[in-house]
């Protein structure tokens, strides 16, 4: 699917920063579906290179970008480094034409700062965080969930599904993190459960492939069995530059923040901010996150 022609000049340009896992073929797919010159800057030159082979032009520094963009799209580790980043090129890049659109997951109440900051400056901003796995941002399968204005999410959708099957309007400025904070929770606790029931059946006696097989028939079936689950946690298999341990309790953490700020007491977010805790004391911090069924399955 090709973003709508008409949508901007051809002398206009889209731009990216932060490719790295999941970022990097994400620009991929921006550039080869959009139909547009796409600019990208990331502080690793290894995805650049690869970017540049397939058409991408490589800016020499995040402002340089933002100077030529007339959407840019932002996808990095998290809130803070989005703000730093913000702070020392983006903000002060900000013009009336400009729409910034954050593609990594932040906390609710930056996002809405960072909306108003830009919008003081002209520049409209969409919080568009993404979900699911690096193989859906190669695929071009991913979900975004968007918080923007109607305006703003009419003239971003058609790029944003080049590099998602699914879109959704979630609200205004903030909505899009919210729910996807929420997607990550609700995650990350299924996971938990699925490490628990993993343990516990082996330690009962029963098989584990034969377990998660059995689930997968019955109303204990989702997402997270027969990826993370039966993909990752069967296999031990949990490599270095995936989703991390490092990376779930940011996530976890947006949420108890969010929990905090209206009011409500978390109380799986809490248990899971503890299990998640005790995995980075393990040395499993950089690890694809279900590792925390090892933790789980201590002695």
């Amino acid at each position: 699917m090709r973003a709508r022609r008409g949508f901007m000049s051809e002398s206009q340009s889209l731009g990216f920063i932060g490719t790295g896992v999941m970022g990097e073929p994400m620009c991929r797919n921006l550039a080869a579906k959009s139909g547009w010159r796409v600019i990208a800057w990331d502080p690793q030159p290894e995805p650049l290179e690869r970017l540049r082979a397939q058409g991408v032009l490589i800016a020499g520094s995040p402002g340089e970008v933002a100077a030529q963009a007339e959407v840019l799209f932002v996808c990095l580790p998290g809130g803070a480094q989005l703000k730093q980043l913000c702070e020392s090129a983006l903000l002060p890049a900000a013009r009336k034409g400009l729409t910034l659109v954050d593609l990594g997951t932040s906390g609710v109440a930056l996002s809405r700062e960072l909306a108003r900051r830009f919008a003081a400056r002209g520049t409209d901003y969409a919080d568009a965080p993404i979900a699911r796995t690096r193989e859906a941002a190669q695929k071009g399968t991913l979900s975004i969930t968007v918080g923007a204005s109607r305006e703003v999410f009419a003239r971003i959708e058609p790029l944003l599904r080049c590099m998602g099957s699914d879109v959704t309007h979630c609200g205004g400025a903030g909505n899009g993190q919210a729910v996807k904070i929420l997607n990550n929770m609700v995650l990350l606790q299924t996971v938990n459960a699925l490490a628990e029931a993993l343990a516990l059946g082996r330690r009962a006696g029963v098989e584990p492939a034969l377990l998660f097989e059995a689930l997968s028939k019955g109303s204990a079936d989702s997402f997270a069995l027969r990826n993370h689950g039966m993909n990752a946690m069967l296999l031990g298999a949990y490599p270095e530059r995936a989703f991390s341990v490092a990376y779930a309790a940011k996530d976890n953490g947006y949420a108890l923040e969010l929990g905090r700020e209206t009011g409500v007491r978390l109380r799986g977010a809490q248990l899971l901010a503890e299990v998640l805790e005790e995995a980075k004391a393990a040395g499993f911090g950089d690890a694809y996150w279900p590792v925390i069924s090892r933790v789980v399955d201590r002695p």
